[in-house]
Parts: C-alpha cells; sequence; structure tokens
C-alpha cells in the first residue's frame, strides 16, 4: 500500500483548481481519497498497540475535507491540494495531542502536538511547563527525538507570558503558543509501500512528547 497515486492526482490538483477539472476527475479523487483511507486505517490499527486511546478511531473521520471555506479569503481556490488527517483521542477536532500526516507533493510530512490551542488549554501547557520543565527538557534532548523533530515549532511571543518573569529559566518554552514537532518525509517515501511503517514509526517517537501534553490538558 503506497500513496504514488495520490501524489500524481495532488499534483494534477494544483495545477487546475477549479470545480469543472475536480468534477471530470471525480473517480480518480474518489479513488485517491480510499487510498488515503486505507493507509491512515492500516496506521491506525498498528497504533493500537502503544495508543490505545485511538484504537476505536474510523480512519474517515480522521481526514479533513478537501474543500476550502473561501468566504473569507483571497484566494478563491475551491481546493486544498493536500490530504491531512489528524488522529487524537476524541476526534480530531479535540483540544487533545494529536498525531498528523500530511500528504502534499513536495511538503509531505508528519507532525504532532498541539496546534494553536485556545487559552485555557495554553494556560495549563504552560503550567505543567512550569512546573514540570524537566520531563519536557529530556524528551525533546533525547538523541533519537531531537535527530527526527529538531525542536519544538511554534509561534512566540515577544515578551513573558502573563503571570512568568522576563528571566524565567524555561521562558523559551512558556512563550510558545503551539507545542508542535514534525519531520518531513520525501515524496519517494510516501510512494513506497513501507509508508504505513514510517508513519507509524515516527509516531511511536512522538508519543513521549505528546503523553506530557495530554497530561498537562488532562
Amino acid at each position: 500500500m503506497n500513496l504514488s497515486n495520490s501524489l500524481r492526482f495532488l499534483t494534477e490538483l494544483n495545477a487546475h483548481n477549479s470545480k469543472e477539472w475536480m468534477d471530470a476527475n471525480k473517480a480518480w479523487y474518489q479513488e485517491c481519497r480510499q487510498e488515503f483511507i486505507g493507509v491512515i486505517s492500516e496506521v491506525l490499527m498498528q497504533m493500537s498497540a502503544f495508543e490505545p486511546a485511538v484504537a476505536d478511531l474510523e480512519a474517515r473521520k480522521c481526514i479533513f475535507r478537501i474543500n476550502r471555506d473561501i468566504r473569507f479569503s483571497n484566494d478563491k481556490r475551491p481546493y486544498k491540494v493536500n490530504f491531512g488527517a489528524a488522529i487524537s483521542e476524541g476526534g480530531k477536532h479535540s483540544e487533545n495531542p494529536s498525531y498528523y500526516f500530511h500528504l502534499q507533493p513536495g511538503q509531505n510530512f508528519i507532525g504532532g502536538g498541539i496546534y494553536m490551542p485556545a487559552g485555557e488549554i495554553l494556560k495549563k501547557i504552560r503550567q505543567e511547563v512550569d512546573y514540570n520543565p524537566e520531563e519536557l527538557k529530556k524528551i525533546v534532548e533525547q538523541s533519537d527525538f531531537h535527530k527526527v523533530f529538531g525542536e519544538i515549532r511554534g509561534e512566540k511571543l515577544k515578551a513573558a507570558p502573563k503571570g512568568y518573569p522576563k528571566d524565567h529559566p524555561n521562558i523559551e518554552f512558556l512563550k510558545l503558543k503551539s507545542y508542535t514537532v514534525m519531520t518531513e518525509v520525501s515524496d519517494q517515501n510516501v510512494s513506497q509501500d513501507s509508508v504505513v511503517e514510517e508513519v507509524v514509526k515516527v509516531f511511536q517517537q512522538m508519543k513521549p512528547f505528546n503523553d506530557y501534553l495530554a497530561v498537562a490538558v488532562s
């Protein structure tokens, strides 16, 4: 099982992003959507060994719609040019940490964490960072984790968040407005039959980070 057909579809969609083209290629889209659902289904099945909280999720409910919301956008292209799936306890729109797979020619990535959480959730994460920074440091400084993900990604405040001194020893963690990690994946790799195993492996490496966030928001 691989995603080479879906990559070709998304490449063509990017070049012909219109309702007329999509209508003419609806069968191809449905074929690729089922291909992507199949990959996510297999990912979920393998993930259940180390993340039982997502074992009962349905793959199709983890996948985002391809239609864009263009009501308030200057970009009036009707379709996204990627397939994306968010795997999270409680569903893709929950406030829990998620595991995310993004398929887009030349821009594929595997990521996770919590992106732009609401104020109360962000406050809880910062409290956990303040109370238990050593655990977070241990996770992100672990050699395999650092090799795969680099560092925690996210837009940062310019100043210290309210309630924390600017000279706080973990101020750079506290300034974050998102707590996410990601690693890029080549078109060649997502075109291989081993794509499921690669995604699952990265998700497993991400689990300690998501576990830390899950404790924070619980």
